[in-house]
């Protein structure tokens, strides 16, 4: 059995918290890598909010933000179980994060290493180091096929 570091397995539980609230399943931690303390914590929430920027990551940056009473997060990673959207790899540029590790990539809504690769952009003024998490992105990606296969049934 492959061990699950502490704050991918934390983002993968948000994410099947989000599944049961109905909304898409993806969560996101903040994590100190000096001290390893989870800073702050987002999942899913557009449909609950009505709100559509309440995307995990984008809840998770802004609690880090509150808490750290600092709109600047440098030196912190964000761990997250989807490839962040277009929306979200802004919201990790402004915020000046050090690294975004995620696990199961997004060929139609990514922006990271699919889409528009927001980071390598010219006009992008901040790169955080990304990697992909590729023993999560199985787990991750079987939360996103179930959650959307039962709502769009063949």
């Amino acid at each position: 059995m492959i061990e699950i570091t502490p704050p991918m397995q934390h983002a993968l539980a948000l994410a099947r918290e989000a599944t049961d609230a109905g909304e898409v399943p993806v969560g996101a931690v903040i994590v100190d890598p000096v001290s390893g303390e989870i800073i702050a914590e987002g999942r899913n929430g557009s449909i609950a909010r009505s709100d559509p920027t309440a995307h995990a990551e984008i809840v998770a940056i802004r609690r880090a933000a509150r808490r750290l009473g600092n709109y600047r997060l440098p030196g912190l990673h964000l761990y997250v179980t989807l490839e962040p959207c277009v929306m979200c790899a802004g919201a990790i540029s402004f915020a000046r994060l050090e690294k975004v590790i995620f696990a199961a990539a997004d060929p139609k809504g990514g922006a990271l290493v699919n889409g528009p690769r927001f980071f390598a952009a010219e006009t992008c003024h901040w790169r955080p180091e990304i990697e992909q998490d590729l023993e999560r992105a199985e787990p991750a990606g079987d939360l996103l096929r179930t959650f959307f296969k039962a709502r769009r049934p063949v």
